[in-house]
């Protein structure tokens, strides 16, 4: 079974081209601009990983992470928390990801983490 991938991120070229990567790896790549109702649209697509931006518009990537770690049906996907704010490794912690990917970053470094913790889930 193909694995999902949900990517919250406001950059469209961010989009488009961790979108090619991942559809390149046989991931099912699932993509928003926002977080306007995370929960309904993390049941929707039922994603294996979820790559959240900190700066996503309407709550921000802390508070959507938390909403969705808070949630007893979704807690358990894998969450990596993405931005190029040089404290990822606080934020993060504040907003229960799983791990994190430092913006500006490469495909090694895309490839290490999602499958770093796909193995972990």
């Amino acid at each position: 079974m193909q694995k999902r991938i949900l990517i919250f991120d406001d950059d469209i070229d961010i989009l488009s081209i961790c979108s090619f990567i991942l559809e390149e790896q046989h991931w099912e790549v699932h993509t928003s601009t926002n977080c306007n109702n995370i929960i309904e649209k993390v049941r929707k697509v039922n994603p294996d990983i979820i790559l959240m931006d900190n700066w996503i518009p309407d709550t921000g990537g802390i508070v959507a992470t938390q909403m969705l770690k808070n949630d007893p049906d979704l807690k358990k996907i894998g969450v990596i928390y993405f931005s190029a704010n040089n404290d990822i490794e606080t934020l993060t912690k504040e907003a229960g990801a799983d791990t994190f990917l430092a913006k500006p970053f490469d495909i090694v470094d895309l490839e290490k983490a999602i499958n770093g913790l796909i193995n972990k889930i």
